[in-house]
């Protein structure tokens, strides 16, 4: 049986990575029916809203989506997200996605501080600092809120533990500063503990974030599964994708309830990313962990097992990875390399 994939157009980078996955997930034989949209930037172009209904009406029935990253309007970026908001996480919000997943692993042929790191940071995405409550108490003070709620708390965290399960991991590991935010995240360490109580086949440890950061730039292999709040996840998961290798070797899931979006982190507007010269690798990670998830594993291990090859070649490698390559000479030779 067929699978159907909202697949959202992002634009700049996006416009050579989209084709890219095509060509290589129709190559490794899978039957996919790619339910394609325009967002961000590439929407507004063509007079539609930043994130169309037709878009949002098309991921909430087909249930998985796979996006590049959404362009802001091309300007002074900080003004622009001022005015209009970050585009990525408004999707997010709307969809009511909660838990954002980072598969963070070595690619071989792929060079990174360490090698034989393979962990999973999974962040909770609707509270904590990026509820984005502030205001200006007096002119030059400025007072922002940090939301955490036991709902939301447990709701992330059992998510993150039966997510660890099915992915077949041991120990599990929550970062946070409950030593100075007692109650914010102390609040957010207790419902983890609790949670830990029901699924005690898992190894777990609690981390203070600042420790947490000190360890991965000394010791990554040491993490397995490690979850945490908003904010403390987008800086470890920054942390962790300069180990392994930077933004060929991560991408993101984002969850909510019956919904998947498979995100690729890495784009940029033809000015800093020239057409035809974009790495397709963050776009086509994503996409093999879609095909793992919903029965492809064969295809998906097959695409897998090609980058490799095409990475420790060093022979079709796009100008960021060292090489001269086109966006489209990078997908033939992963193609070839399939057999």
């Amino acid at each position: 049986m067929g699978l159907t994939v909202t697949l959202i157009q992002g634009g700049g980078a996006g416009l050579d990575q989209i084709p890219a996955v095509k060509e290589v997930v129709a190559a490794a034989g899978v039957d996919v029916t790619w339910d394609e949209h325009f967002a961000g930037w590439a929407a507004i172009e063509k007079g539609l809203p930043a994130l169309p209904e037709a878009m949002l009406a098309s991921i909430r029935k087909t249930r998985v989506a796979l996006k590049t990253k959404l362009l802001p309007q091309p300007g002074e970026v900080g003004q622009v997200r001022k005015e209009t908001g970050n585009l990525n996480v408004m999707l997010r919000r709307e969809l009511g996605l909660f838990a954002a997943v980072r598969p963070l692993k070595n690619l071989p042929g792929l060079p990174a501080r360490f090698q034989g790191v393979d962990m999973l940071v999974i962040r909770e995405i609707t509270e904590d600092m990026y509820s984005s409550i502030e205001h200006e108490i007096v002119p030059g003070v400025v007072q922002s809120i940090k939301v955490v709620t036991k709902a939301a708390s447990e709701r992330f965290l059992r998510f993150a533990f039966d997510y660890a399960r099915l992915s077949k991991r041991k120990s599990i590991a929550c970062v946070h500063k409950a030593n100075i935010l007692k109650l914010a995240d102390g609040l957010f360490l207790e419902a983890f503990r609790a949670i830990a109580k029901e699924n005690p086949e898992f190894q777990t440890r609690e981390v203070i974030v600042d420790n947490c950061c000190m360890q991965m730039v000394s010791k990554p292999q040491q993490f397995d599964v490690l979850v945490m709040g908003n904010l403390y996840g987008d800086l470890v998961s920054d942390v962790a994708a300069g180990v392994v290798g930077g933004v060929s070797a991560t991408h993101g899931i984002n969850v909510g309830d019956g919904l998947m979006v498979y995100e690729c982190f890495h784009g940029g507007g033809r000015d800093t990313i020239p057409e035809g010269r974009a790495n397709p690798l963050p776009l086509i990670l994503p996409a093999t962990d879609l095909l793992h998830f919903h029965g492809h594993d064969e295809a998906a291990t097959r695409i897998l097992d090609a980058v490799g090859k095409v990475l420790t070649s060093r022979e079709a490698l796009t100008p960021d990875l060292g090489g001269k390559a086109t966006t489209a000479e990078v997908t033939a030779a992963i193609v070839r390399a399939m057999g």
